[in-house]
């Protein structure tokens, strides 16, 4: 190129796209080569090299490069290829460890205790509420009993049933403020506040 790191800069800084697309078109295919070499995938390395380009655009007006701009192209690319690397390296144990969990008879040791302390942690709650609160809670969650089954069952209105599943979920939903995000994942069905 025949423009200086300089003057693209400030050609950047002034919002103009012809210096841009020049930069671009000059260093897109040599720099995608050189993702290519450390992703080990074209496709990748294109969309690596696109998205620090975009980058530089969305950025252009703050834009401050203190080496050379090329030295700036290829080091911004090399780091998101190592950025790349880490992700898939982080998705592909991700998915290993899923494998592992699904298979049948397999569970992690600190998955069980993780169990183990929400289902303690959910029977005291439970024990806490208002002794027809609970029975209702445990007919409607347990038993999977509808609420017409459970006022049938209980010699209670529907309404009355529904009152005190409302009012066993707000203190559920208080005693348990802690672990909630790890319930709804672990007892999705059981806990559906």
């Amino acid at each position: 190129m025949l423009i200086s790191d300089q003057e693209i800069v400030n050609a950047l800084h002034a919002n103009d796209e012809g210096v841009f697309e020049q930069v671009f078109r000059f260093y897109y295919q040599r720099l995608c080569n050189y993702a290519c070499n450390i992703v080990v995938d074209m496709d990748e390395a294109e969309e690596i090299v696109q998205q620090m380009f975009l980058n530089i655009w969305e950025k252009r007006v703050h834009l401050e490069i203190n080496i050379s701009f090329k030295s700036y192209l290829y080091r911004a690319v090399h780091n998101a290829c190592l950025n790349r690397l880490k992700q898939q390296k982080v998705r592909k144990l991700y998915a290993d460890e899923q494998i592992q969990i699904t298979e049948p008879g397999y569970e992690h040791t600190s998955q069980t205790i993780l169990k183990t302390e929400l289902e303690k942690q959910i029977h005291n709650a439970i024990n806490k509420l208002p002794e027809q609160c609970r029975l209702v809670f445990k007919l409607s969650r347990f038993e999977e009993m509808k609420y017409a089954e459970i006022a049938t069952h209980l010699g209670i209105s529907i309404k009355t049933v529904e009152n005190h599943m409302g009012k066993a979920l707000k203190i559920m939903r208080e005693q348990l403020k802690e672990y909630l995000p790890l319930i709804i994942i672990v007892f999705p069905l059981l806990f559906n506040f």
